[in-house]
Order: C-alpha cells, then sequence, then structure tokens
C-alpha cells in the first residue's frame, strides 16, 4: 500500500492534486490544516492510499494457491483458514475501512453548517466535481440543485441515504451540470454576409493554428469564399505563417497594421461568405496596448469576436485572463489544447461564471482535423470522465 500526502491552499485543490496523479481509486485518509514547519507547502494537507498495482493479484495467487501436502503429524487443520485467505481478507477489510473515512472526511468538507449530513451520492458527486477542478462553490450550489430536483428544499438533503434514488440523482446532476453554460459552435452574428469573425486572446494559446481549422472546416469545406486577415504584426513570422497557410489553402490573405485599414479591408470584401481577423497576443501586461482594437470591435456588432484560451491553464489564472481580456467584449470563449490537460472543470466554471457560450474545442495541433463544436452533452462527459477521446483512444 503506498500512502502520499498532498499539499495545497485548500482541501479541495490538495484533492484535486491527488485525484490527477493517483487516478479515482485512490482513498482519501486523512485531511488536516498544515503545522508551522509545513505551512510554506500549503494551507492543508490531505493524506491519500492506494493499493500498489501487483498486491490484490499476490493476494488473489496466494488465495488460489492449492496447500502444500504435508505428511507432518503436525500439519495444518483442515478447519484453520490458508494464509492467502486470511491475506485476502484483511486487505479487503482494510479497503473497505479507508474508504469509509475517506467517503466521512469528503461529507465533512462539503457538508454546510446546516446540514446535519450530506447523502453519500450527494458528497461523492462534490468530490468529483472538484477532482475535476470546477470551482468549489459552483460545485455546491450544483450538487444541492440536483439533490433539490429530487427532493425538494435544499435544506431536505440531510435525510437519510437511502431516501435518493442513485440512478435518479445521476440524471438529475447531469441536467443540473447542463443547466449551467451553454453551447454555440456559430460563426459570425447573424444570416447575413459576410460572416465575420475574430480571434482574440493571449500569446501562445493557439489563435492562429485554430483560425485555420476554422477556414478549413467552415470556409473550403463547404465551398464558401474565403478571407483571412491579419492584424499581427508584432510576433515575428505571425503574418508570414497564416500567409503561408492561405496559400497552401488557395484563398486570399492581407496583412493591416491599423483599425482603419481592417474597416477598409471588411468593406472591399463584402462578397466574400467568410472573413476571418487573425490579432496580435495580448499578455495581461500589454492590454493596454489593445485599446484601438477593442475600441473598433466593441463599435462593430457584425463581428463575432471568439476569446481564445488554453484548456490547460490554471483555474486561477484562467479567471484572470478572462475578466482582463472582458475590454474586448468576446461573444464566445473557445478553449483550445484540450489534449494537455485532464481536468475540464475551469472551462465549465467560466462558462458558467462569466454566461458566455462555449463555441469550439481544439484537440492537438493536426489541421483541420483537431478541432470541434461544442456540445453540452461533450462537456459533461469531459468531467465526469476527466479524459477526451483522445487520451481515451490512447
Amino acid at each position: 500500500m503506498k500512502i502520499k500526502s498532498y499539499f495545497a491552499r485548500t482541501v479541495e485543490g490538495a484533492m484535486a492534486t491527488a485525484r490527477q496523479e493517483l487516478g479515482s481509486d485512490a482513498m482519501l485518509v486523512n485531511s488536516r490544516k498544515t503545522s508551522l514547519e509545513t505551512r510554506h507547502l500549503g494551507e492543508y494537507e490531505v493524506v491519500f492510499a492506494t493499493v500498489a498495482p501487483g498486491a490484490e493479484a499476490a493476494v488473489a495467487a496466494a488465495a488460489m494457491a492449492p496447500p502444500v501436502e504435508s505428511n507432518s503429524l503436525s500439519a495444518q487443520p483442515s478447519s484453520a483458514q490458508p494464509f492467502g485467505e486470511r491475506l485476502a481478507t484483511e486487505v479487503a477489510d482494510l479497503k473497505k475501512e479507508l474508504e469509509s473515512m475517506r467517503r466521512a472526511i469528503t461529507r465533512s468538507a462539503f457538508a454546510p453548517a446546516q446540514w446535519a449530513g450530506v447523502a453519500p451520492d450527494l458528497s461523492d458527486a462534490y468530490a468529483m466535481l472538484t477532482a475535476s477542478e470546477v470551482a468549489p462553490d459552483i460545485a455546491r450550489d450544483i450538487v444541492q440543485s440536483a439533490g433539490a430536483r429530487l427532493s425538494g428544499p435544499r435544506l431536505s438533503l440531510s435525510r437519510s441515504p437511502g431516501q435518493i434514488d442513485a440512478a435518479a440523482f445521476q440524471q438529475a446532476l447531469l441536467e443540473e451540470l447542463q443547466s449551467r453554460f451553454q453551447a454555440a459552435p456559430t460563426l459570425g452574428t447573424g444570416p447575413g454576409q459576410p460572416r465575420i469573425v475574430a480571434l482574440v486572446g493571449h500569446p501562445g494559446c493557439g489563435k492562429t493554428t485554430t483560425l485555420v481549422k476554422l477556414a478549413v472546416n467552415y470556409g473550403l469545406a463547404a465551398r464558401r469564399p474565403v478571407l483571412l486577415l491579419s492584424m499581427d504584426t508584432q510576433r515575428v513570422g505571425a503574418a508570414e505563417q497564416l500567409r503561408s497557410y492561405a496559400a497552401i489553402l488557395g484563398v486570399a490573405f492581407q496583412v493591416l497594421e491599423t483599425t482603419n485599414a481592417l474597416a477598409q479591408a471588411i468593406e472591399e470584401n463584402r462578397g466574400k461568405e467568410l472573413i476571418f481577423i487573425d490579432t496580435p497576443g495580448f499578455a495581461l501586461g500589454d492590454l493596454e496596448d489593445s485599446k484601438s482594437l477593442a475600441h473598433f470591435l466593441s463599435t462593430r456588432p457584425d463581428i463575432d469576436t471568439h476569446l481564445v484560451l488554453s484548456a490547460s491553464m490554471k483555474s486561477a489564472d484562467l479567471t484572470r485572463m478572462v475578466d482582463a481580456f472582458e475590454i474586448l467584449r468576446p461573444q464566445h470563449l473557445l478553449f483550445t489544447k484540450l489534449d494537455e490537460t485532464g481536468s475540464f472543470g475551469p472551462i465549465f466554471s467560466e462558462a458558467a461564471r462569466t454566461g458566455k457560450p462555449l463555441s469550439f474545442f481544439t484537440t492537438g495541433q493536426r489541421i483541420p482535423e483537431d478541432l470541434e463544436a461544442v456540445t453540452q452533452a461533450r462537456l459533461v462527459d469531459l468531467i465526469m470522465t476527466g479524459q477526451n477521446r483522445k487520451q481515451a483512444a490512447a
């Protein structure tokens, strides 16, 4: 058996780290505030235990092994339990005890002070959501609301566990998750032409490759005339990269340095069906430089702005990034690099917190394959299983 401690600023954060490293079968043994000597590691410590991969197999083999024959008068009586069976029983009992401890500690961490107790299905759902890094306050409210769908007023969730039907609660939880965010994989702000899409975001989030994926999947594949516009004149080679893609795809391309030039280019290409605008990557400290672009986008209701974000960002950094980029008035959130993370709760939390619909996911570098339209069922599945399809197939 392996026992390991994890430290973090919150109990939920430490649990999420442990679950990500050890898997869902790991058992929570204890949680406590750290001592003065270990305070620098984090405010809280959680202790998890796992059974070594070969241990259960060894126990099972020992239990199945035939007894050793002996002519000795001191041979073990037939009524005595073989060693292998005793060991297997002890390990099983230990696992039950540890699992019971894990459930009790999780429930105590989950239950608000005014609750007398929480049904195991509810506390397990909360643990699952927070392990996926759904914001704790959002996770708690979702579980409360899912239970209330079955039980009536929220405070009745302290009823005995036997009064909650597990299958019905699972369905209520799925419905509650889906009700908290929107999925709108659309391009453009209306049925008219051209449909104009601008991608904004921080450096390295994958705007340019995502723009090309969108152009191929929703432009060329549907035989729609496409125009690619680049305003990214700050990053060395950025415009040339997009120019190369445009040449390969056989679509029109222009580099623009000012918003006035951008407005003129849009007017001159009203005959195109899709116009994609690539913008410079703005770090948090550089957003002052985006004022001209921000003013332009905020005065152009015909431009559909998608904020491109990396799914591998930490939750707190992601929230800070979304709030900072509000200056550019994005209508959608678009997440890239889903193949680089196993925690999808922050995506859900930001969609629920801001009310902005999710548009598209990218799951790798391949063009145009690694792009998918967001659906509610897809994100909920990511949260519940903790892996995307590419990871599952690996």
